[in-house]
């Protein structure tokens, strides 16, 4: 009997929502959806938990820092197929901010932006699905 092994890629991704039902989303620089908007967010380092690298990649890539302690675990997805580069199953997070706090696009967004959640634009992968499910979580 041979065994078949799948690589999966570990990931962390952060919805900051604000009071007034805006979220954060950034404009990804690279393939696959390059132009595209998504929830910010990427890999786990090794030796590192699930929670201090949506932390670390929310401030990369969008200038937000948040306390760890903040974030509110969302769930996790791992469906076959969500990723066109393989196999990738993420953790999520929410975090509430302040309105109107700034944001910078940097490490691989293009833009960092906040959006209305009445009126968001198509996003990548499967953000949609976990925005709508990060948006029942209680506080």
């Amino acid at each position: 009997m041979s065994e078949t092994f799948e690589t999966v890629h570990y990931t962390a991704d952060v919805v900051a929502v604000t009071p007034d039902a805006h979220v954060l989303l950034i404009e990804r620089g690279w393939p696959p959806y390059e132009g595209c908007w998504a929830l910010p967010g990427g890999h786990v380092d090794a030796g590192e938990h699930s929670r201090q690298a949506a932390v670390r990649e929310l401030a990369e890539e969008t200038g937000l820092r948040v306390d760890p302690g903040h974030l509110r675990p969302v769930g996790t997805w791992a469906e076959p197929g969500r990723d066109p580069r393989g196999r990738y199953a993420t953790d999520v997070y929410l975090a509430r901010v302040p309105t109107a706090t700034a944001v910078t696009a940097g490490d691989d967004a293009r833009t960092a932006r906040w959006w209305p959640l009445a009126s968001l634009p198509p996003l990548a992968f499967d953000h949609s699905d976990i925005l709508a499910a990060a948006l029942t979580v209680r506080r």
